[in-house]
Parts: structure tokens; sequence; C-alpha cells
């Protein structure tokens, strides 16, 4: 919790009224200050702030207001309609006129101390400024995906939360849904034999070739309405453009990750936890001669391959229907799933003879829930590692920038996770990192 939060009895204590020396209970004292009605004591919540709450981070919202010991006071965005409709969202939900706004996220940072934690939601190019920047001020983190933008964003996110001590999830929310999770543990439980290949879904629109050119410049809004300075961050400085800020960033080489960021941020994590390299990234690349990645074979040192597929896979050891799909391939069977599925697809019926018991020991063995929210809301208690944690999602997402590396490069290559670059490839290394515009650096 925040140095600010206050113990049930210093909260029982303010609540009183000193008047002529004598001392008197308030008339009435809510059954929500008393923690009456199954609700949470207000000194027992944890104070979430949003950071950038559009079309993803409105599910986000929903999802984390339902928990009772949450409550969201303030939202920070570059946009002021965005700003607006959270806070009405966020009062109406709490039935008070209370969250702030604010469009500066370092005047947003420093004057709300009282917050605990922030929900980040921006475009990919401020998943991981925003995370430290947060983390430097002493706030635990849920960023969206893709969490990072180079191999050098991660490396930061991972080491600020290392020297802060805070408590990071990213919105990896697979990792904390039963069909995944009983997939992964087959491969855990050798029930699938010997893992050679797994294959992960990569998103079926956009390119893996980015584009390195601009939209047309368009008249500035006034800053109140848009912010345009704090929308584009830490990118390079481009000429206003209003389909920028409804989403049409995507395919930029400025602002995304390509198609193979957009869901192999997903399946690269999802494939890599499931083979026990959820803390190291593949070896080797091999480039493909396409505009998507679709069919790149990537290894990774313990021997097993991960193949990257653009559609909805289909092949001898079976496949999925719907978005974000992994398959896991062994001697004994297979596995696969996506979403929309309440139980995987399997080689034979008999290794869903006991789903519900696989994932049941899956959450008392890792005391993990089935709720990716719930899982940082129960670390930020214990401060124990998220299943999203930094690691996981810096290695991960290191998978998906060599892979685009490769496809930028047109070429074959290696990779050397311990020391974290490519071997004897200066032209691969240099793109570990891109140039960050002043203030907003690293």
């Amino acid at each position: 919790m925040s140095n600010h939060a206050i113990s049930r009895r210093q909260f029982m204590k303010k609540g009183l009224m000193v008047t002529g020396g004598s001392v008197a209970l308030p008339a009435v004292i809510s059954s929500s200050a008393l923690g009456r009605d199954g609700k949470v004591l207000p000194s027992e919540r944890i104070i979430f702030g949003g950071i950038g709450i559009g079309s993803r981070g409105s599910g986000d919202l929903s999802w984390m207001m339902r928990e009772k010991d949450i409550q969201f006071v303030a939202v920070c965005d570059a946009r002021r309609e965005r700003r607006e409709d959270v806070k009405k969202r966020i009062d109406t939900w709490y039935g008070n006129n209370d969250c702030a706004m604010y469009h500066d996220i370092r005047d947003f940072l420093a004057k709300r101390t009282d917050i605990d934690a922030v929900l980040i939601a921006t475009g990919d190019r401020w998943h991981a400024l925003a995370s430290i920047l947060a983390m430097r001020a002493g706030k635990d983190v849920y960023s969206e995906k893709p969490s990072c933008m180079t191999i050098a964003e991660g490396q930061a996110v991972v080491e600020t939360a290392r020297r802060h001590q805070r408590i990071y999830q990213s919105g990896l929310q697979r990792l904390s849904e039963g069909n995944f999770t009983f997939a992964n543990e087959l491969i855990r439980l050798g029930r699938l034999g010997k893992v050679h290949t797994v294959r992960a879904h990569i998103a079926p629109w956009d390119s893996a070739e980015l584009s390195h050119e601009w939209r047309p410049a368009e008249p500035l809004p006034p800053a109140n309405e848009v912010d345009w300075d704090q929308w584009l961050g830490p990118c390079p400085w481009r000429p206003y453009n209003s389909s920028y800020v409804r989403g049409g960033w995507r395919g930029f080489y400025d602002f995304h990750t390509s198609c193979i960021g957009e869901w192999g941020a997903h399946t690269f994590g999802q494939c890599q936890v499931a083979i026990g390299a959820g803390d190291t990234s593949a070896v080797e690349y091999q480039y493909v001669k396409n505009d998507s990645g679709d069919g790149m074979v990537t290894r990774f040192s313990n021997g097993i391959r991960m193949i990257l597929n653009r559609g909805g896979w289909e092949g001898t050891a079976g496949g999925w229907k719907g978005s974000c799909g992994v398959c896991y391939e062994g001697t004994e069977g297979w596995v696969s799933t996506a979403d929309g599925y309440a139980q995987p697809e399997v080689s034979s019926p008999a290794l869903l003879a006991d789903f519900k018991k696989i994932v049941s020991d899956y959450m008392a063995r890792t005391q993990r829930p089935m709720s990716h929210v719930r899982n940082l809301f129960d670390c930020i208690r214990s401060r124990r590692q998220t299943i999203a944690n930094p690691v996981v999602m810096h290695r991960s997402m290191t998978t998906v920038h060599a892979a685009n590396i490769c496809m930028w490069l047109k070429r074959d290559m290696k990779y050397d996770p311990v020391k974290e670059e490519f071997i004897n490839d200066p032209e691969a290394n240099r793109l570990r990192s891109r140039a960050m515009r002043e203030p907003w650096i690293i």
C-alpha cells in the first residue's frame, strides 16, 4: 500500500468530530465507510489511477472496478474527450464526483501520492515509458501490451521494477484463463510426451513491414482538447493528424510493433511460459519471404521450435479457430486452443478427462486465480511476482522484436539471450533500441 494509506484505527479517529472539547460521532456513517455489507474499508482498498483509457482500457477498467477492494480516483489522458468519458463512468460507478482528471502524466504522478497502482492502456508507444515513470513514482503497474517498443525498453522496465521493488503485470491475460492454463499444464505434466514444436498466432492484418512515412498535417487542436506533445510522448515529432488519435497509428514504425507484435505479444509469452522459456528468448530466427512473418521458424536453446502462424492454422497436429491461438505438439499428442474455447482441442479425448482438476491443482500449487487482474491485486498485497511479471514480458517481447528485425533485414539471425544481443550482426543490434524524443526519455 501507499505510504499515505491509513490504518482502520486512524480512519475511525479521523471520522470523529471534535466540538467544544467534546467528541461526537457524525450523525450518519455509511456502511461503505464501516466496511459492512461485504464492502472493504477505505483504509484497506487499493487506490488506482488510469493512464490512457481508451477502448481496450475500458474493458480493463470494467474488469477492475468489479473487485471490491479497488478504488479508482483519477484518470490521465492527453485527450479531453477520453478524460471526461472515464471520469463520468467512474463517478457513476461510485455514486460521487470524486474522479480527478489530468492531461500531463508528470503532473499526475507528482501530485497523486495517494495512488498505489495505475492501469496503463495507452497506445503501444507509451506502455514502457509510462510504466517506468509510474514505478519511479512508487506505483505498481498493470500495463497493456505490447508492453515495450524495443528490446532496450523491455530491459528498462525490468530494471526499474527491480530497483524500485514494484509489482508489475503485463496484460497477457490468457496466462490466467482456464483453457490456456490447461494446455500449458499438459506440457508441464508430461502428458504430451517430449514437446518439439509450438505454434503462435500472429495478427492476420497489417504487415511486418512498417511504414516510415507519416500522415499529412492537419490544424493542431487546442492543447486542452488534444495535448499533441503528450500524445506523441517519446516518438519522433510528427505533424498532427486526427486519424492518429482515433487509432490510425497502427502500421507505422513510429507507433506500432507490426502484425507480429499485435498478437505475438500474447501468444509468444503463452508459448514461452508453457515450454519453460519465460525467462529467456528464442536463439534462432529463419527469415520467410513474405510481408508478415507467417511460417517463420524460431528455435529456443532447449531445441523446441516456435512457428509463427498468421491464420487459424490447420494441420496434422490440429489447429485453432479464433484469435490468439496456440498449438503444442509432442511425441505423445497435441493440444491447441484460442479465444472462445471452453476447453482446448486435443489429439485424444483422454487428455481432457481431468480438465477441471488440472486447472484446480494449478491454482492451488501456484496460488494464482483464473483472473489476471485478481492475480495483480493479490500480488500488490503479498509482494509476490505476478504471472506476467516484467521478465516474462521482456523476454517474450524480445522474441517479438527479434522476429520483426529478422523480417526487416530479410535474413536469418542468431540471438544470445544471456548477452541480449544478436550474434555477429551490428546492424541488427542497432535496432534493439530507438531514439526517444526529449523530454520523454528513460
